[in-house]
C-alpha cells in the first residue's frame, strides 16, 4: 500500500523535472504566503499597542491642524 502511494507521487511528481520545478515554484509560493500571514499576525498581537495603526486612532485629529502655518 505504501509503495503504491509513493509510485504515484514519483509519477505525478518527481517523473519529469519541468513538473517537479513546478511544484517547488507553487509551493515555495503558498507557503510564503502562509508565513508571511502567521508572521504578521503574530507581530500585531505581540505589539498591540504600539503599532502606528493602533497609535493613529489615540491621537485622533491632533496633528492634522500643525500643517496650518503657511
Amino acid at each position: 500500500m505504501l509503495s503504491e502511494d509513493y509510485s504515484t507521487i514519483y509519477n505525478l511528481v518527481f517523473k519529469r523535472n519541468s513538473v517537479f520545478v513546478g511544484s517547488v515554484f507553487a509551493t515555495a509560493f503558498a507557503f510564503q504566503g502562509f508565513f508571511d500571514y502567521g508572521v504578521t499576525s503574530w507581530y500585531e498581537a505581540h505589539n498591540k499597542g504600539k503599532l502606528w495603526k493602533d497609535v493613529k486612532l489615540k491621537l485622533g485629529d491632533a496633528g492634522e491642524d500643525e500643517d496650518d502655518d503657511e
